[in-house]
């Protein structure tokens, strides 16, 4: 019988048990304040459906909003903190139900994230809730696994883009690039190195840029310098930090290569883009 549970109300669980083989995906909720530790021996998806949700895993850490979904591999072993009003949904998928997806929709699923229309999201609960139903069989949970690959289905285009000479290589090449853009999503806050991308993806410093670079039409070190950006153009907006607090967390040495790197990001310097952003705030309350 398949597992199923929920963690709710401040309660913590992890799950470290090695799945056996030919056991079926656990399906498990996290709400309000929840956390769970996944399985290393799974790969996972999780759909928040309301509030919002941290995300811990060895890509890094990543904040989850509604009807957001972020997908990690086996080893990721993701730890799922949902928020004060937080509800996240999540699958576990085993070989068997990898195999079942391969089967019928002739795809993989992929270490990535994305979003979810208001229908995609209802859809997902709905059948979430059958799959993880007592007494359920198999059958029943193929509609979840083609819901999964269907809020994929841009990351497939992406398959296509990667060296080698058969599809299984190219699924293969393009789920470690995969990792690799998650952890430079994960770790905003500082310089990522290409030698770590490389550990990560276990392909060599001078081929994982190669590729990185023809898959997402961008650089590994222009990402990561843009995300770190991004990151510090969102501190700004939404917190109180000095411009000083904002340069060293989102991982600049001093303020001066902060600023001209901001300045050409943004068009403005940091101070005018927190004062021009707060100021579209407030007319926008009257």
């Amino acid at each position: 019988m398949r597992q199923a549970s929920w963690v709710d109300r401040g309660q913590s669980a992890s799950y470290d048990k090695q799945t056996e083989e030919g056991q079926r995906p656990t399906c498990v909720g996290v709400a309000r304040l929840g956390s769970l530790q996944t399985s290393g021996t799974v790969f996972t998806v999780w759909m928040q459906l309301r509030g919002s949700a941290w995300v811990e895993s060895k890509e890094g850490r990543f904040r989850l909003h509604q009807r957001e979904w972020i997908a990690f591999e086996k080893e990721s072993r993701p730890l799922i903190q949902a928020g004060r009003d937080g509800i996240c949904v999540g699958v576990s998928l085993d070989n068997e139900a990898l195999r079942v997806l391969g089967n019928l929709a002739d795809c993989g699923v992929y270490t990535g994230r994305g979003q979810m229309s208001q229908t995609e999201a209802r859809l997902a609960l709905r059948l979430w809730r059958e799959a993880q139903s007592p007494g359920s069989n198999i059958h029943q949970l193929r509609p979840l696994l083609l819901h999964i690959a269907s809020l994929q289905r841009d990351l497939s285009v992406g398959v296509q883009r990667c060296p080698g000479r058969s599809r299984m290589r190219k699924r293969q090449v393009f789920s470690r690039m995969q990792r690799a853009h998650m952890y430079l999503e994960g770790n905003s806050h500082r310089v990522v190195r290409i030698s770590e991308l490389a550990e990560l993806t276990n392909f060599s410093s001078w081929y994982l840029s190669k590729t990185f670079q023809s898959l997402y039409d961008e650089s590994p070190q222009a990402l990561s310098a843009r995300l770190r950006l991004e990151r510090a153009a969102m501190l700004l907006r939404d917190t109180d930090m000095m411009v000083g607090e904002v340069a060293s967390a989102s991982g600049f040495d001093n303020c001066c290569s902060f600023a001209r790197a901001f300045r050409a990001r943004f068009g403005t310097s940091a101070t005018h883009y927190r004062e021009a952003r707060n100021t579209d705030a407030r007319i926008g309350k009257v």
